[in-house]
């Protein structure tokens, strides 16, 4: 695991040198249910208390496990609802409600849980793109974001970016065809031969482990076998799914931009 930036090392320390192992409320319904009152008081200061007071409240509900990764995924997430309330001031009041609400909350406090499986900085960072993006597209139910969380731990940076680059020879094909129907798969293997023969080389194994990981995921399809004139097997054509578009999309830092 890299070392983490600077800001969440001193988070860190604040942390211990404050003496915050027990959460400033009682028990955890209460816990879950000032979250989002906590992260609203967050990023409206630059001084460190607020943020201090978020990040303890995710210690106490993760049980105190991996500190170094909650601090980092919660001054991530700080970071990116930040971004959020600049890019979109005229949205406050409905990212405020958003973000008080139930749903987040459950939201945050199931993300705890995710972050005790995984030690990579990129996955804790994508895990807060994740949650920030779901209050800009109002899709904050838990069963939701439940299996993209789960996917944002255990997918690497090159599936990634092997998915990146499916979406972006593909994304438009899901406006115009009913995905699995013999019109997308013709169109979706006119697209993989155009950009993906990369894949035929022997020293693509790795791409090819990525395809199977996303598949599995549920991010995209394979359509059909394609053959070469002599024979041999071709890498097959993968096509992006609605939740690989999705999951994409909401991967970016405040998605999908207008």
């Amino acid at each position: 695991m890299g070392q983490f930036d600077s800001s969440t090392e001193a988070a860190l320390a604040r942390l211990k040198s404050e003496s915050l192992s027990s959460s400033p409320v009682d028990g955890k319904v209460e816990k879950v249910a000032t979250l989002g009152g906590i992260i609203l008081e967050a990023i409206g200061f630059t001084g460190a208390s607020a943020s201090v007071r978020f990040l303890s409240t995710l210690k106490s509900l993760a049980a105190n496990k991996d500190e170094s990764n909650l601090i980092y995924f919660g001054d991530a997430l700080i970071d990116d609802i930040r971004r959020l309330y600049r890019l979109c001031e005229e949205l406050k009041d409905k990212f405020d409600d958003r973000i008080n609400s139930p749903e987040f909350n459950s939201v945050v406090a199931n993300a705890t849980l995710h972050i005790t499986r995984t030690n990579v900085e990129n996955r804790l960072k994508r895990l807060a793109h994740l949650i920030a993006n779901g209050v800009k597209e109002n899709d904050l139910e838990p069963e939701n974001l439940d299996d993209m969380m789960r996917a944002v731990v255990e997918l690497k940076d090159s599936d990634i970016i092997l998915l990146g680059k499916i979406y972006d020879s593909q994304a438009l094909l899901l406006n115009s065809y009913r995905t699995l129907s013999s019109e997308w798969c013709q169109q979706v293997a006119s697209s993989w031969s155009n950009s993906f023969t990369f894949l035929d080389s022997p020293t693509q194994r790795e791409s090819r482990s990525s395809l199977t990981r996303l598949q599995s995921e549920g991010l995209i399809q394979e359509v059909r076998t394609m053959m070469t004139p002599t024979g041999d097997l071709r890498t097959d054509p993968f096509g992006l799914l609605p939740e690989g578009k999705k999951f994409y999309e909401r991967l970016q830092e405040i998605a999908v931009q207008k």
